[in-house]
């Protein structure tokens, strides 16, 4: 009998092994511990500092003693699948390109569930990282934290100056690797980042993301998501 296992997109390696530990009862250590090793993608990509980024997220089915091994052997398998038949044009193995796109479609793939908006935000990220600008991108604090073992839901001013290498709020740059795992249309977006002038972006409260060209621009953009924050949190009484 085979179980099915979701991974939804966006997940990190961390999520995964509570998804595993829960649908097939693999023990979280010992997947953690596999998927610090980069044996399996290093053809790929060899500055990957682990199998993040590389777990497509999919549906798959495996028997329930299957083992962390065999799991992140077909998770890795997938995302070469995916990669090499539906973005061959794009792919190249163990190209330096692959590591910068892989890991800027998961700083994608954490801001944005919308499919359309990927490619502007992965633009928006593209001429951050050409006019040498900080990403300042909210889910790499969250990734750093998690990955120095202390977790946050809020960050807070502290997080933002949390000292680590993939804490773009205080290191310019991409991160040293991915942050979670993209599907196919953030990975698609980072290899296509849409064109324009946008170097800003904020939460509409709806789900999508309002963009600026100036800093001025998104300064009233900001201003404007926290009056409606306020305003739906007095209304839920929050």
């Amino acid at each position: 009998y085979l179980y099915s296992v979701v991974i939804p997109e966006g997940c990190d390696r961390f999520d995964i092994a509570r998804i595993l530990a829960d649908r097939l009862s693999i023990e979280p250590a010992e997947f953690l511990r596999r998927t610090a090793q980069t044996s399996l993608i290093h053809d790929l990509d060899p500055d990957a500092p682990s199998l993040e980024g590389y777990l497509f997220p999919d549906t798959y089915r495996f028997p329930r003693r299957v083992t962390a091994a065999t799991v992140i052997t077909a998770m890795v398998a997938r995302f070469r699948h995916i990669v090499e038949t539906r973005l061959r044009g794009d792919f190249s193995p163990g190209s330096e390109r692959l590591h910068s796109v892989v890991t800027l479609a998961s700083l994608v793939e954490k801001e944005t569930p919308d499919p359309a908006e990927r490619p502007l935000v992965a633009g928006v990220f593209a001429r951050r990282l050409e006019k040498g600008m900080l990403l300042q991108c909210d889910p790499t604090v969250i990734y750093a934290a998690r990955l120095a073992d202390r977790p946050i839901d809020t960050i807070h001013v502290s997080d933002l100056n949390f000292n680590s290498k993939f804490n773009t709020y205080r290191h310019a740059g991409l991160p040293p690797g991915p942050i979670a795992n993209p599907g196919e249309s953030s990975l698609r977006a980072a290899f296509h980042p849409a064109d324009g002038d946008e170097l800003y972006f904020v939460s509409n409260n709806h789900g999508g993301h309002v963009f600026a060209k100036s800093l001025a621009e998104h300064q009233r953009n900001v201003a404007q998501y926290r009056r409606e924050l306020g305003v739906r949190s007095r209304k839920s009484g929050g």
